[in-house]
C-alpha cells in the first residue's frame, strides 16, 4: 500500500480546470447516453465522475458532473475544453439543450481548510482521501498547500490526471482504475463505447493496472517503455518526485521484488483495492 502520501491539511488550488454549462431541458437525458456513469444521480453536493468514450470504448476525456440549480456543470481538463464541447455537439442533434463554457476557481479541501462562503462544494467522487472540491469565482484566503501536495495524494490513490495518465483514443477505462474510482455505472442502459467496457470486465481481459510506484534512481519518461531483463513489463505515466504511476501487467506485479529498469528501480505500492485484483487466480 501508498504510504507517507495519504493524508492533507488545508487547501490546494487547483490549476488548469476549466468549466462547460449545459442548460436545457434534455440535459440529463443527452448525457446519459453518451457517458460512462449514471447522470441521474447528480444532485447538489453530490458530483459525478465519468467519462466520455470513443464507440471502440477507447478513453476521450474525463470529468465531474455538477449540479448547479437547473443546469449541469462539467469539470474538465481546461486546454481541452474545447475539444470536449465539440464533440458533445456533435451529439446535440434534436436535443434540447445548449452548450456554453464557464469560468470557476476549484480548489481541494482538506482537514482545517478555510471556508469559502458561496461556493459550490462536494466530496470528490473518485476517493474519500482526495477531499472535497470547491468551485468558487472568490479565492480562499490564507496560505495554500503546493500542488505537488495534492499531485502526491492522487498519485498514491492510483487516481489518473485525466489525459496525463489516459493516452487519448487508446486508454481502456479499467486499465486505469476507473472501475475503482465510481467513474462507471454498470447497471445504466446503453451509452457510447459500453459494450468493450463491460466486456473487458466480465470477460477478465484486463491484463494491467496503473500502480502507484514509488522511484530510486532517475524518474523515467511519461509513456516510456518499462524494460526488465529485455520484456517490456509496463509504461510510466505521472510521476511527482519520487513517487509515480505506471500501467503495469499482472504478470510482473505478481512476482515478488521492484522493477529495475534502465536507471531506475520502481517498487509497486499499490492500494488495497488494486492489490485484492492482482492477488486475484489467474483465469
Amino acid at each position: 500500500m501508498a504510504g507517507h502520501d495519504t493524508e492533507l491539511s488545508g487547501y490546494v488550488r487547483l490549476p488548469n480546470r476549466g468549466f462547460l454549462r449545459l442548460s436545457g431541458p434534455d440535459r440529463l437525458t443527452f448525457l446519459q447516453g453518451l457517458v460512462s456513469n449514471d447522470v441521474k444521480a447528480v444532485a447538489p453536493g453530490h458530483a459525478v465522475y465519468s467519462c466520455l468514450l470513443t464507440p471502440q470504448g477507447k478513453f476521450l476525456h474525463d470529468f465531474f458532473l455538477i449540479a448547479d440549480g437547473d443546469s449541469l456543470l462539467i469539470e474538465c481538463e481546461a486546454d481541452r475544453r474545447a475539444d470536449l464541447a465539440q464533440r458533445l455537439k456533435m451529439y446535440k442533434l434534436r436535443s434540447k439543450i445548449e452548450i456554453a463554457e464557464a469560468e470557476y476557481g476549484v480548489f481541494a479541501a482538506f482537514a482545517t481548510a478555510p471556508s469559502l462562503p458561496g461556493a459550490i462544494a462536494y466530496p470528490d467522487p473518485r476517493a474519500a482521501a482526495l477531499g472535497m472540491r470547491l468551485l468558487s469565482l472568490a479565492d480562499i484566503e490564507g496560505p495554500a498547500l503546493p500542488y505537488e501536495a495534492y499531485d502526491r495524494l492522487r498519485i498514491a490513490n492510483a487516481v489518473p490526471d485525466g489525459s496525463r495518465d489516459m493516452e487519448v483514443g487508446k486508454a481502456i477505462l479499467l486499465e486505469n482504475n476507473i472501475d475503482l474510482l465510481n467513474g462507471v455505472a454498470w447497471d445504466k442502459g446503453c451509452y457510447t463505447g459500453q459494450e468493450l467496457t463491460a466486456r473487458t470486465r466480465y470477460r477478465g481481459l484486463i491484463k494491467k493496472r496503473l500502480v502507484p510506484v514509488r522511484i530510486a534512481g532517475a524518474v523515467p519518461p511519461v509513456g516510456s517503455p518499462l524494460i526488465e531483463n529485455g520484456a517490456e513489463v509496463g509504461e510510466m505515466r505521472s510521476a511527482s518526485g519520487d513517487l509515480g504511476l505506471a500501467l503495469l501487467r499482472f504478470e510482473r506485479l505478481r512476482r515478488p521484488g521492484p522493477i529495475v529498469v534502465d536507471g531506475a528501480v520502481l517498487t509497486p505500492e499499490p492500494t488495497p483495492a488494486l492489490a485484492a485484483i492482482i492477488d486475484q487466480p489467474q483465469a
